[in-house]
């Protein structure tokens, strides 16, 4: 006997608005499915969350591409048709095994929604049932206090995708109207309800029912600001105003510095809170290079700065929140790990920035990163050591390596070598071969993550500090760090006695 196929709706945004209906069946489901861009951020699961349950399986669905632009042979429509039948067939295992599958979907799972493209798959060789949602146009109209029509109005529902010239067309003949698929349509939108003369009366809902909601007159709209999940309302004209639309400067704002790890190269390694954090800022603060490496957004004031003043970075972020402004100051790996996140929390100790609210979002790091490229060697105890004098004595970086090499540890060293200091790395292996093997395992990892990325497996005996620079991590392994014939390394998790 195969499983049954939900599609459920979760409404606009507010778990409350999830019916009942909804809330019991996902709680009662084998397998909860929802879809996610590439970012891997579901909106559909974060609304569904507060009815999840231990034990279930989740399967999280992937769009290939969020645009046209793709290298799909069969163009766009190729590339999603693949990741359908994919998905489909993923879902379908699930249903063959017996096991019920709810697909969660935003809004209503019939309405411009994601679900309907699993029903038309599965929907003839499964039992199914259809939960129906509170579609955004409802929750946007609620939240602006609007009514849609009344008596013989019409109202239209349109996508932003459509050329402009045919949206102006539809919004002049009509009484109300809805405009979904905002995002990157959104400058063509505003010039179709410009064209139709009805941009006066229109208006900007975005994420609505939600605690990110935010509305606006759609004239007022930034187009650099507007997310996909939003919508251009205009309401029935025999109404009156309903509640007060927000302008950009109505509400005070309370500034913080959320210090920020965009992880070590790809885009794809930066965490999906730290991307978030990043969209939400007004300011970016940071070291050049790493500020080059987030997408130009004109909302956005960039406060680019030499590597080398940190506290004088530190102290710029925190003074622009004092006055009201989000700042994310961007790190590149982790905050925490040789990075912003010490400078910035620092400087916040000083009475003048008291009362200034500092966060700090993890990120992946160099080391990390390194490591998975070669396999495992961070498999056992390590040890993390700056090889850079210029915040503590070169002597204490010798100790200290000194003495990790002597407890057999795993070390991964940071900033091995620059311009200003190109013989201390020679002088750390130095250190190091007076307690390890020349044989000992040595990985080198430069630009990982990056376009110029390379990785080379060594021993400490066969080094040259001269193919080395700062933009190198190197793993010197433990006395049990191996090599596999395939060229992989780890460590053991067990140690010898």
């Amino acid at each position: 006997m195969t499983g049954r196929l939900y599609g459920v709706g979760l409404g606009p945004g507010d778990p409350e608005l999830v019916t009942v209906r909804a809330a019991r069946l996902i709680a009662a489901a084998d397998v909860v499915a929802f879809h996610a861009a590439q970012h891997g951020r579901s909106v559909a699961r974060a609304v569904a969350e507060p009815y999840l349950r231990e034990g279930q399986v989740e399967e999280l669905l992937v769009y290939p591409v969020t645009t046209e632009a793709t290298d799909h042979p069969g163009g766009y429509q190729g590339a999603i048709d693949e990741f359908y039948e994919a998905a489909a067939a993923r879902l379908a295992a699930h249903l063959d095994a017996g096991r019920d599958v709810v697909v969660l979907a935003e809004g209503d799972p019939f309405f411009y929604g994601s679900y309907m493209h699993m029903h038309k798959r599965l929907a003839s060789r499964y039992p199914t049932e259809v939960v129906p949602g509170v579609t955004s146009v409802s929750g946007a109209a609620a939240v602006v206090g609007r009514p849609l029509v009344e008596r013989d109005e019409v109202l239209t529902v349109l996508p932003g995708t459509l050329p402009a010239d045919e949206l102006a067309e539809w919004l002049a003949t009509t009484d109300s109207a809805a405009v979904l698929k905002l995002g990157r349509t959104f400058p063509q939108v505003r010039e179709a309800f410009d064209a139709a003369g009805v941009l006066d009366r229109a208006l900007y809902v975005e994420r609505a029912t939600t605690d990110r909601q935010r509305t606006l007159p759609l004239a007022d709209v930034d187009p650099e600001s507007v997310p996909y999940f939003s919508l251009a309302l205009l309401p029935s004209p025999l109404t009156g105003p309903g509640n007060s639309p927000e302008r950009p400067d109505d509400a005070p704002r309370t500034g913080e510095v959320v210090v920020v790890g965009l992880g070590p190269g790809a885009r794809g390694w930066t965490t999906p809170e730290a991307a978030d954090a990043v969209a939400a800022a007004d300011d970016l603060v940071g070291y050049g290079p790493y500020l080059d490496r987030v997408p130009a957004n004109p909302r956005q004031t960039r406060h680019p700065s030499d590597n080398r003043v940190e506290a004088d970075r530190a102290a710029q972020a925190l003074e622009l929140a004092r006055s009201g402004r989000r700042v994310a100051v961007v790190s590149s790996g982790d905050p925490g790990v040789f990075a912003m996140a010490a400078a910035v929390l620092e400087v916040a100790a000083r009475p003048e920035h008291a009362g200034v609210a500092v966060r700090v979002l993890p990120g992946l790091t160099a080391a990390q990163a390194v490591a998975s490229r070669v396999g495992a060697p961070l498999g056992h105890d390590f040890a993390v050591i700056s090889l850079s004098d210029v915040l503590k004595p070169l002597d204490v970086v010798l100790d200290r390596l000194r003495h990790a090499a002597a407890a057999d540890l795993v070390i991964a060293l940071y900033n091995p070598r620059s311009r200003a200091r190109p013989h201390q790395l020679g002088q750390a292996l130095d250190v190091l071969l007076e307690v390890r093997k020349p044989g000992t395992v040595v990985v080198v990892g430069r630009d990982v993550g990056g376009p110029e990325e390379s990785v080379v497996v060594t021993t400490l005996g066969e080094l040259d500090p001269e193919t080395v620079d700062m933009r190198c991590l190197v793993l010197v392994g433990s006395s049990q760090t191996r090599v596999t014939p395939s060229g992989q390394v780890y460590t053991p998790r067990r140690y010898p006695a």
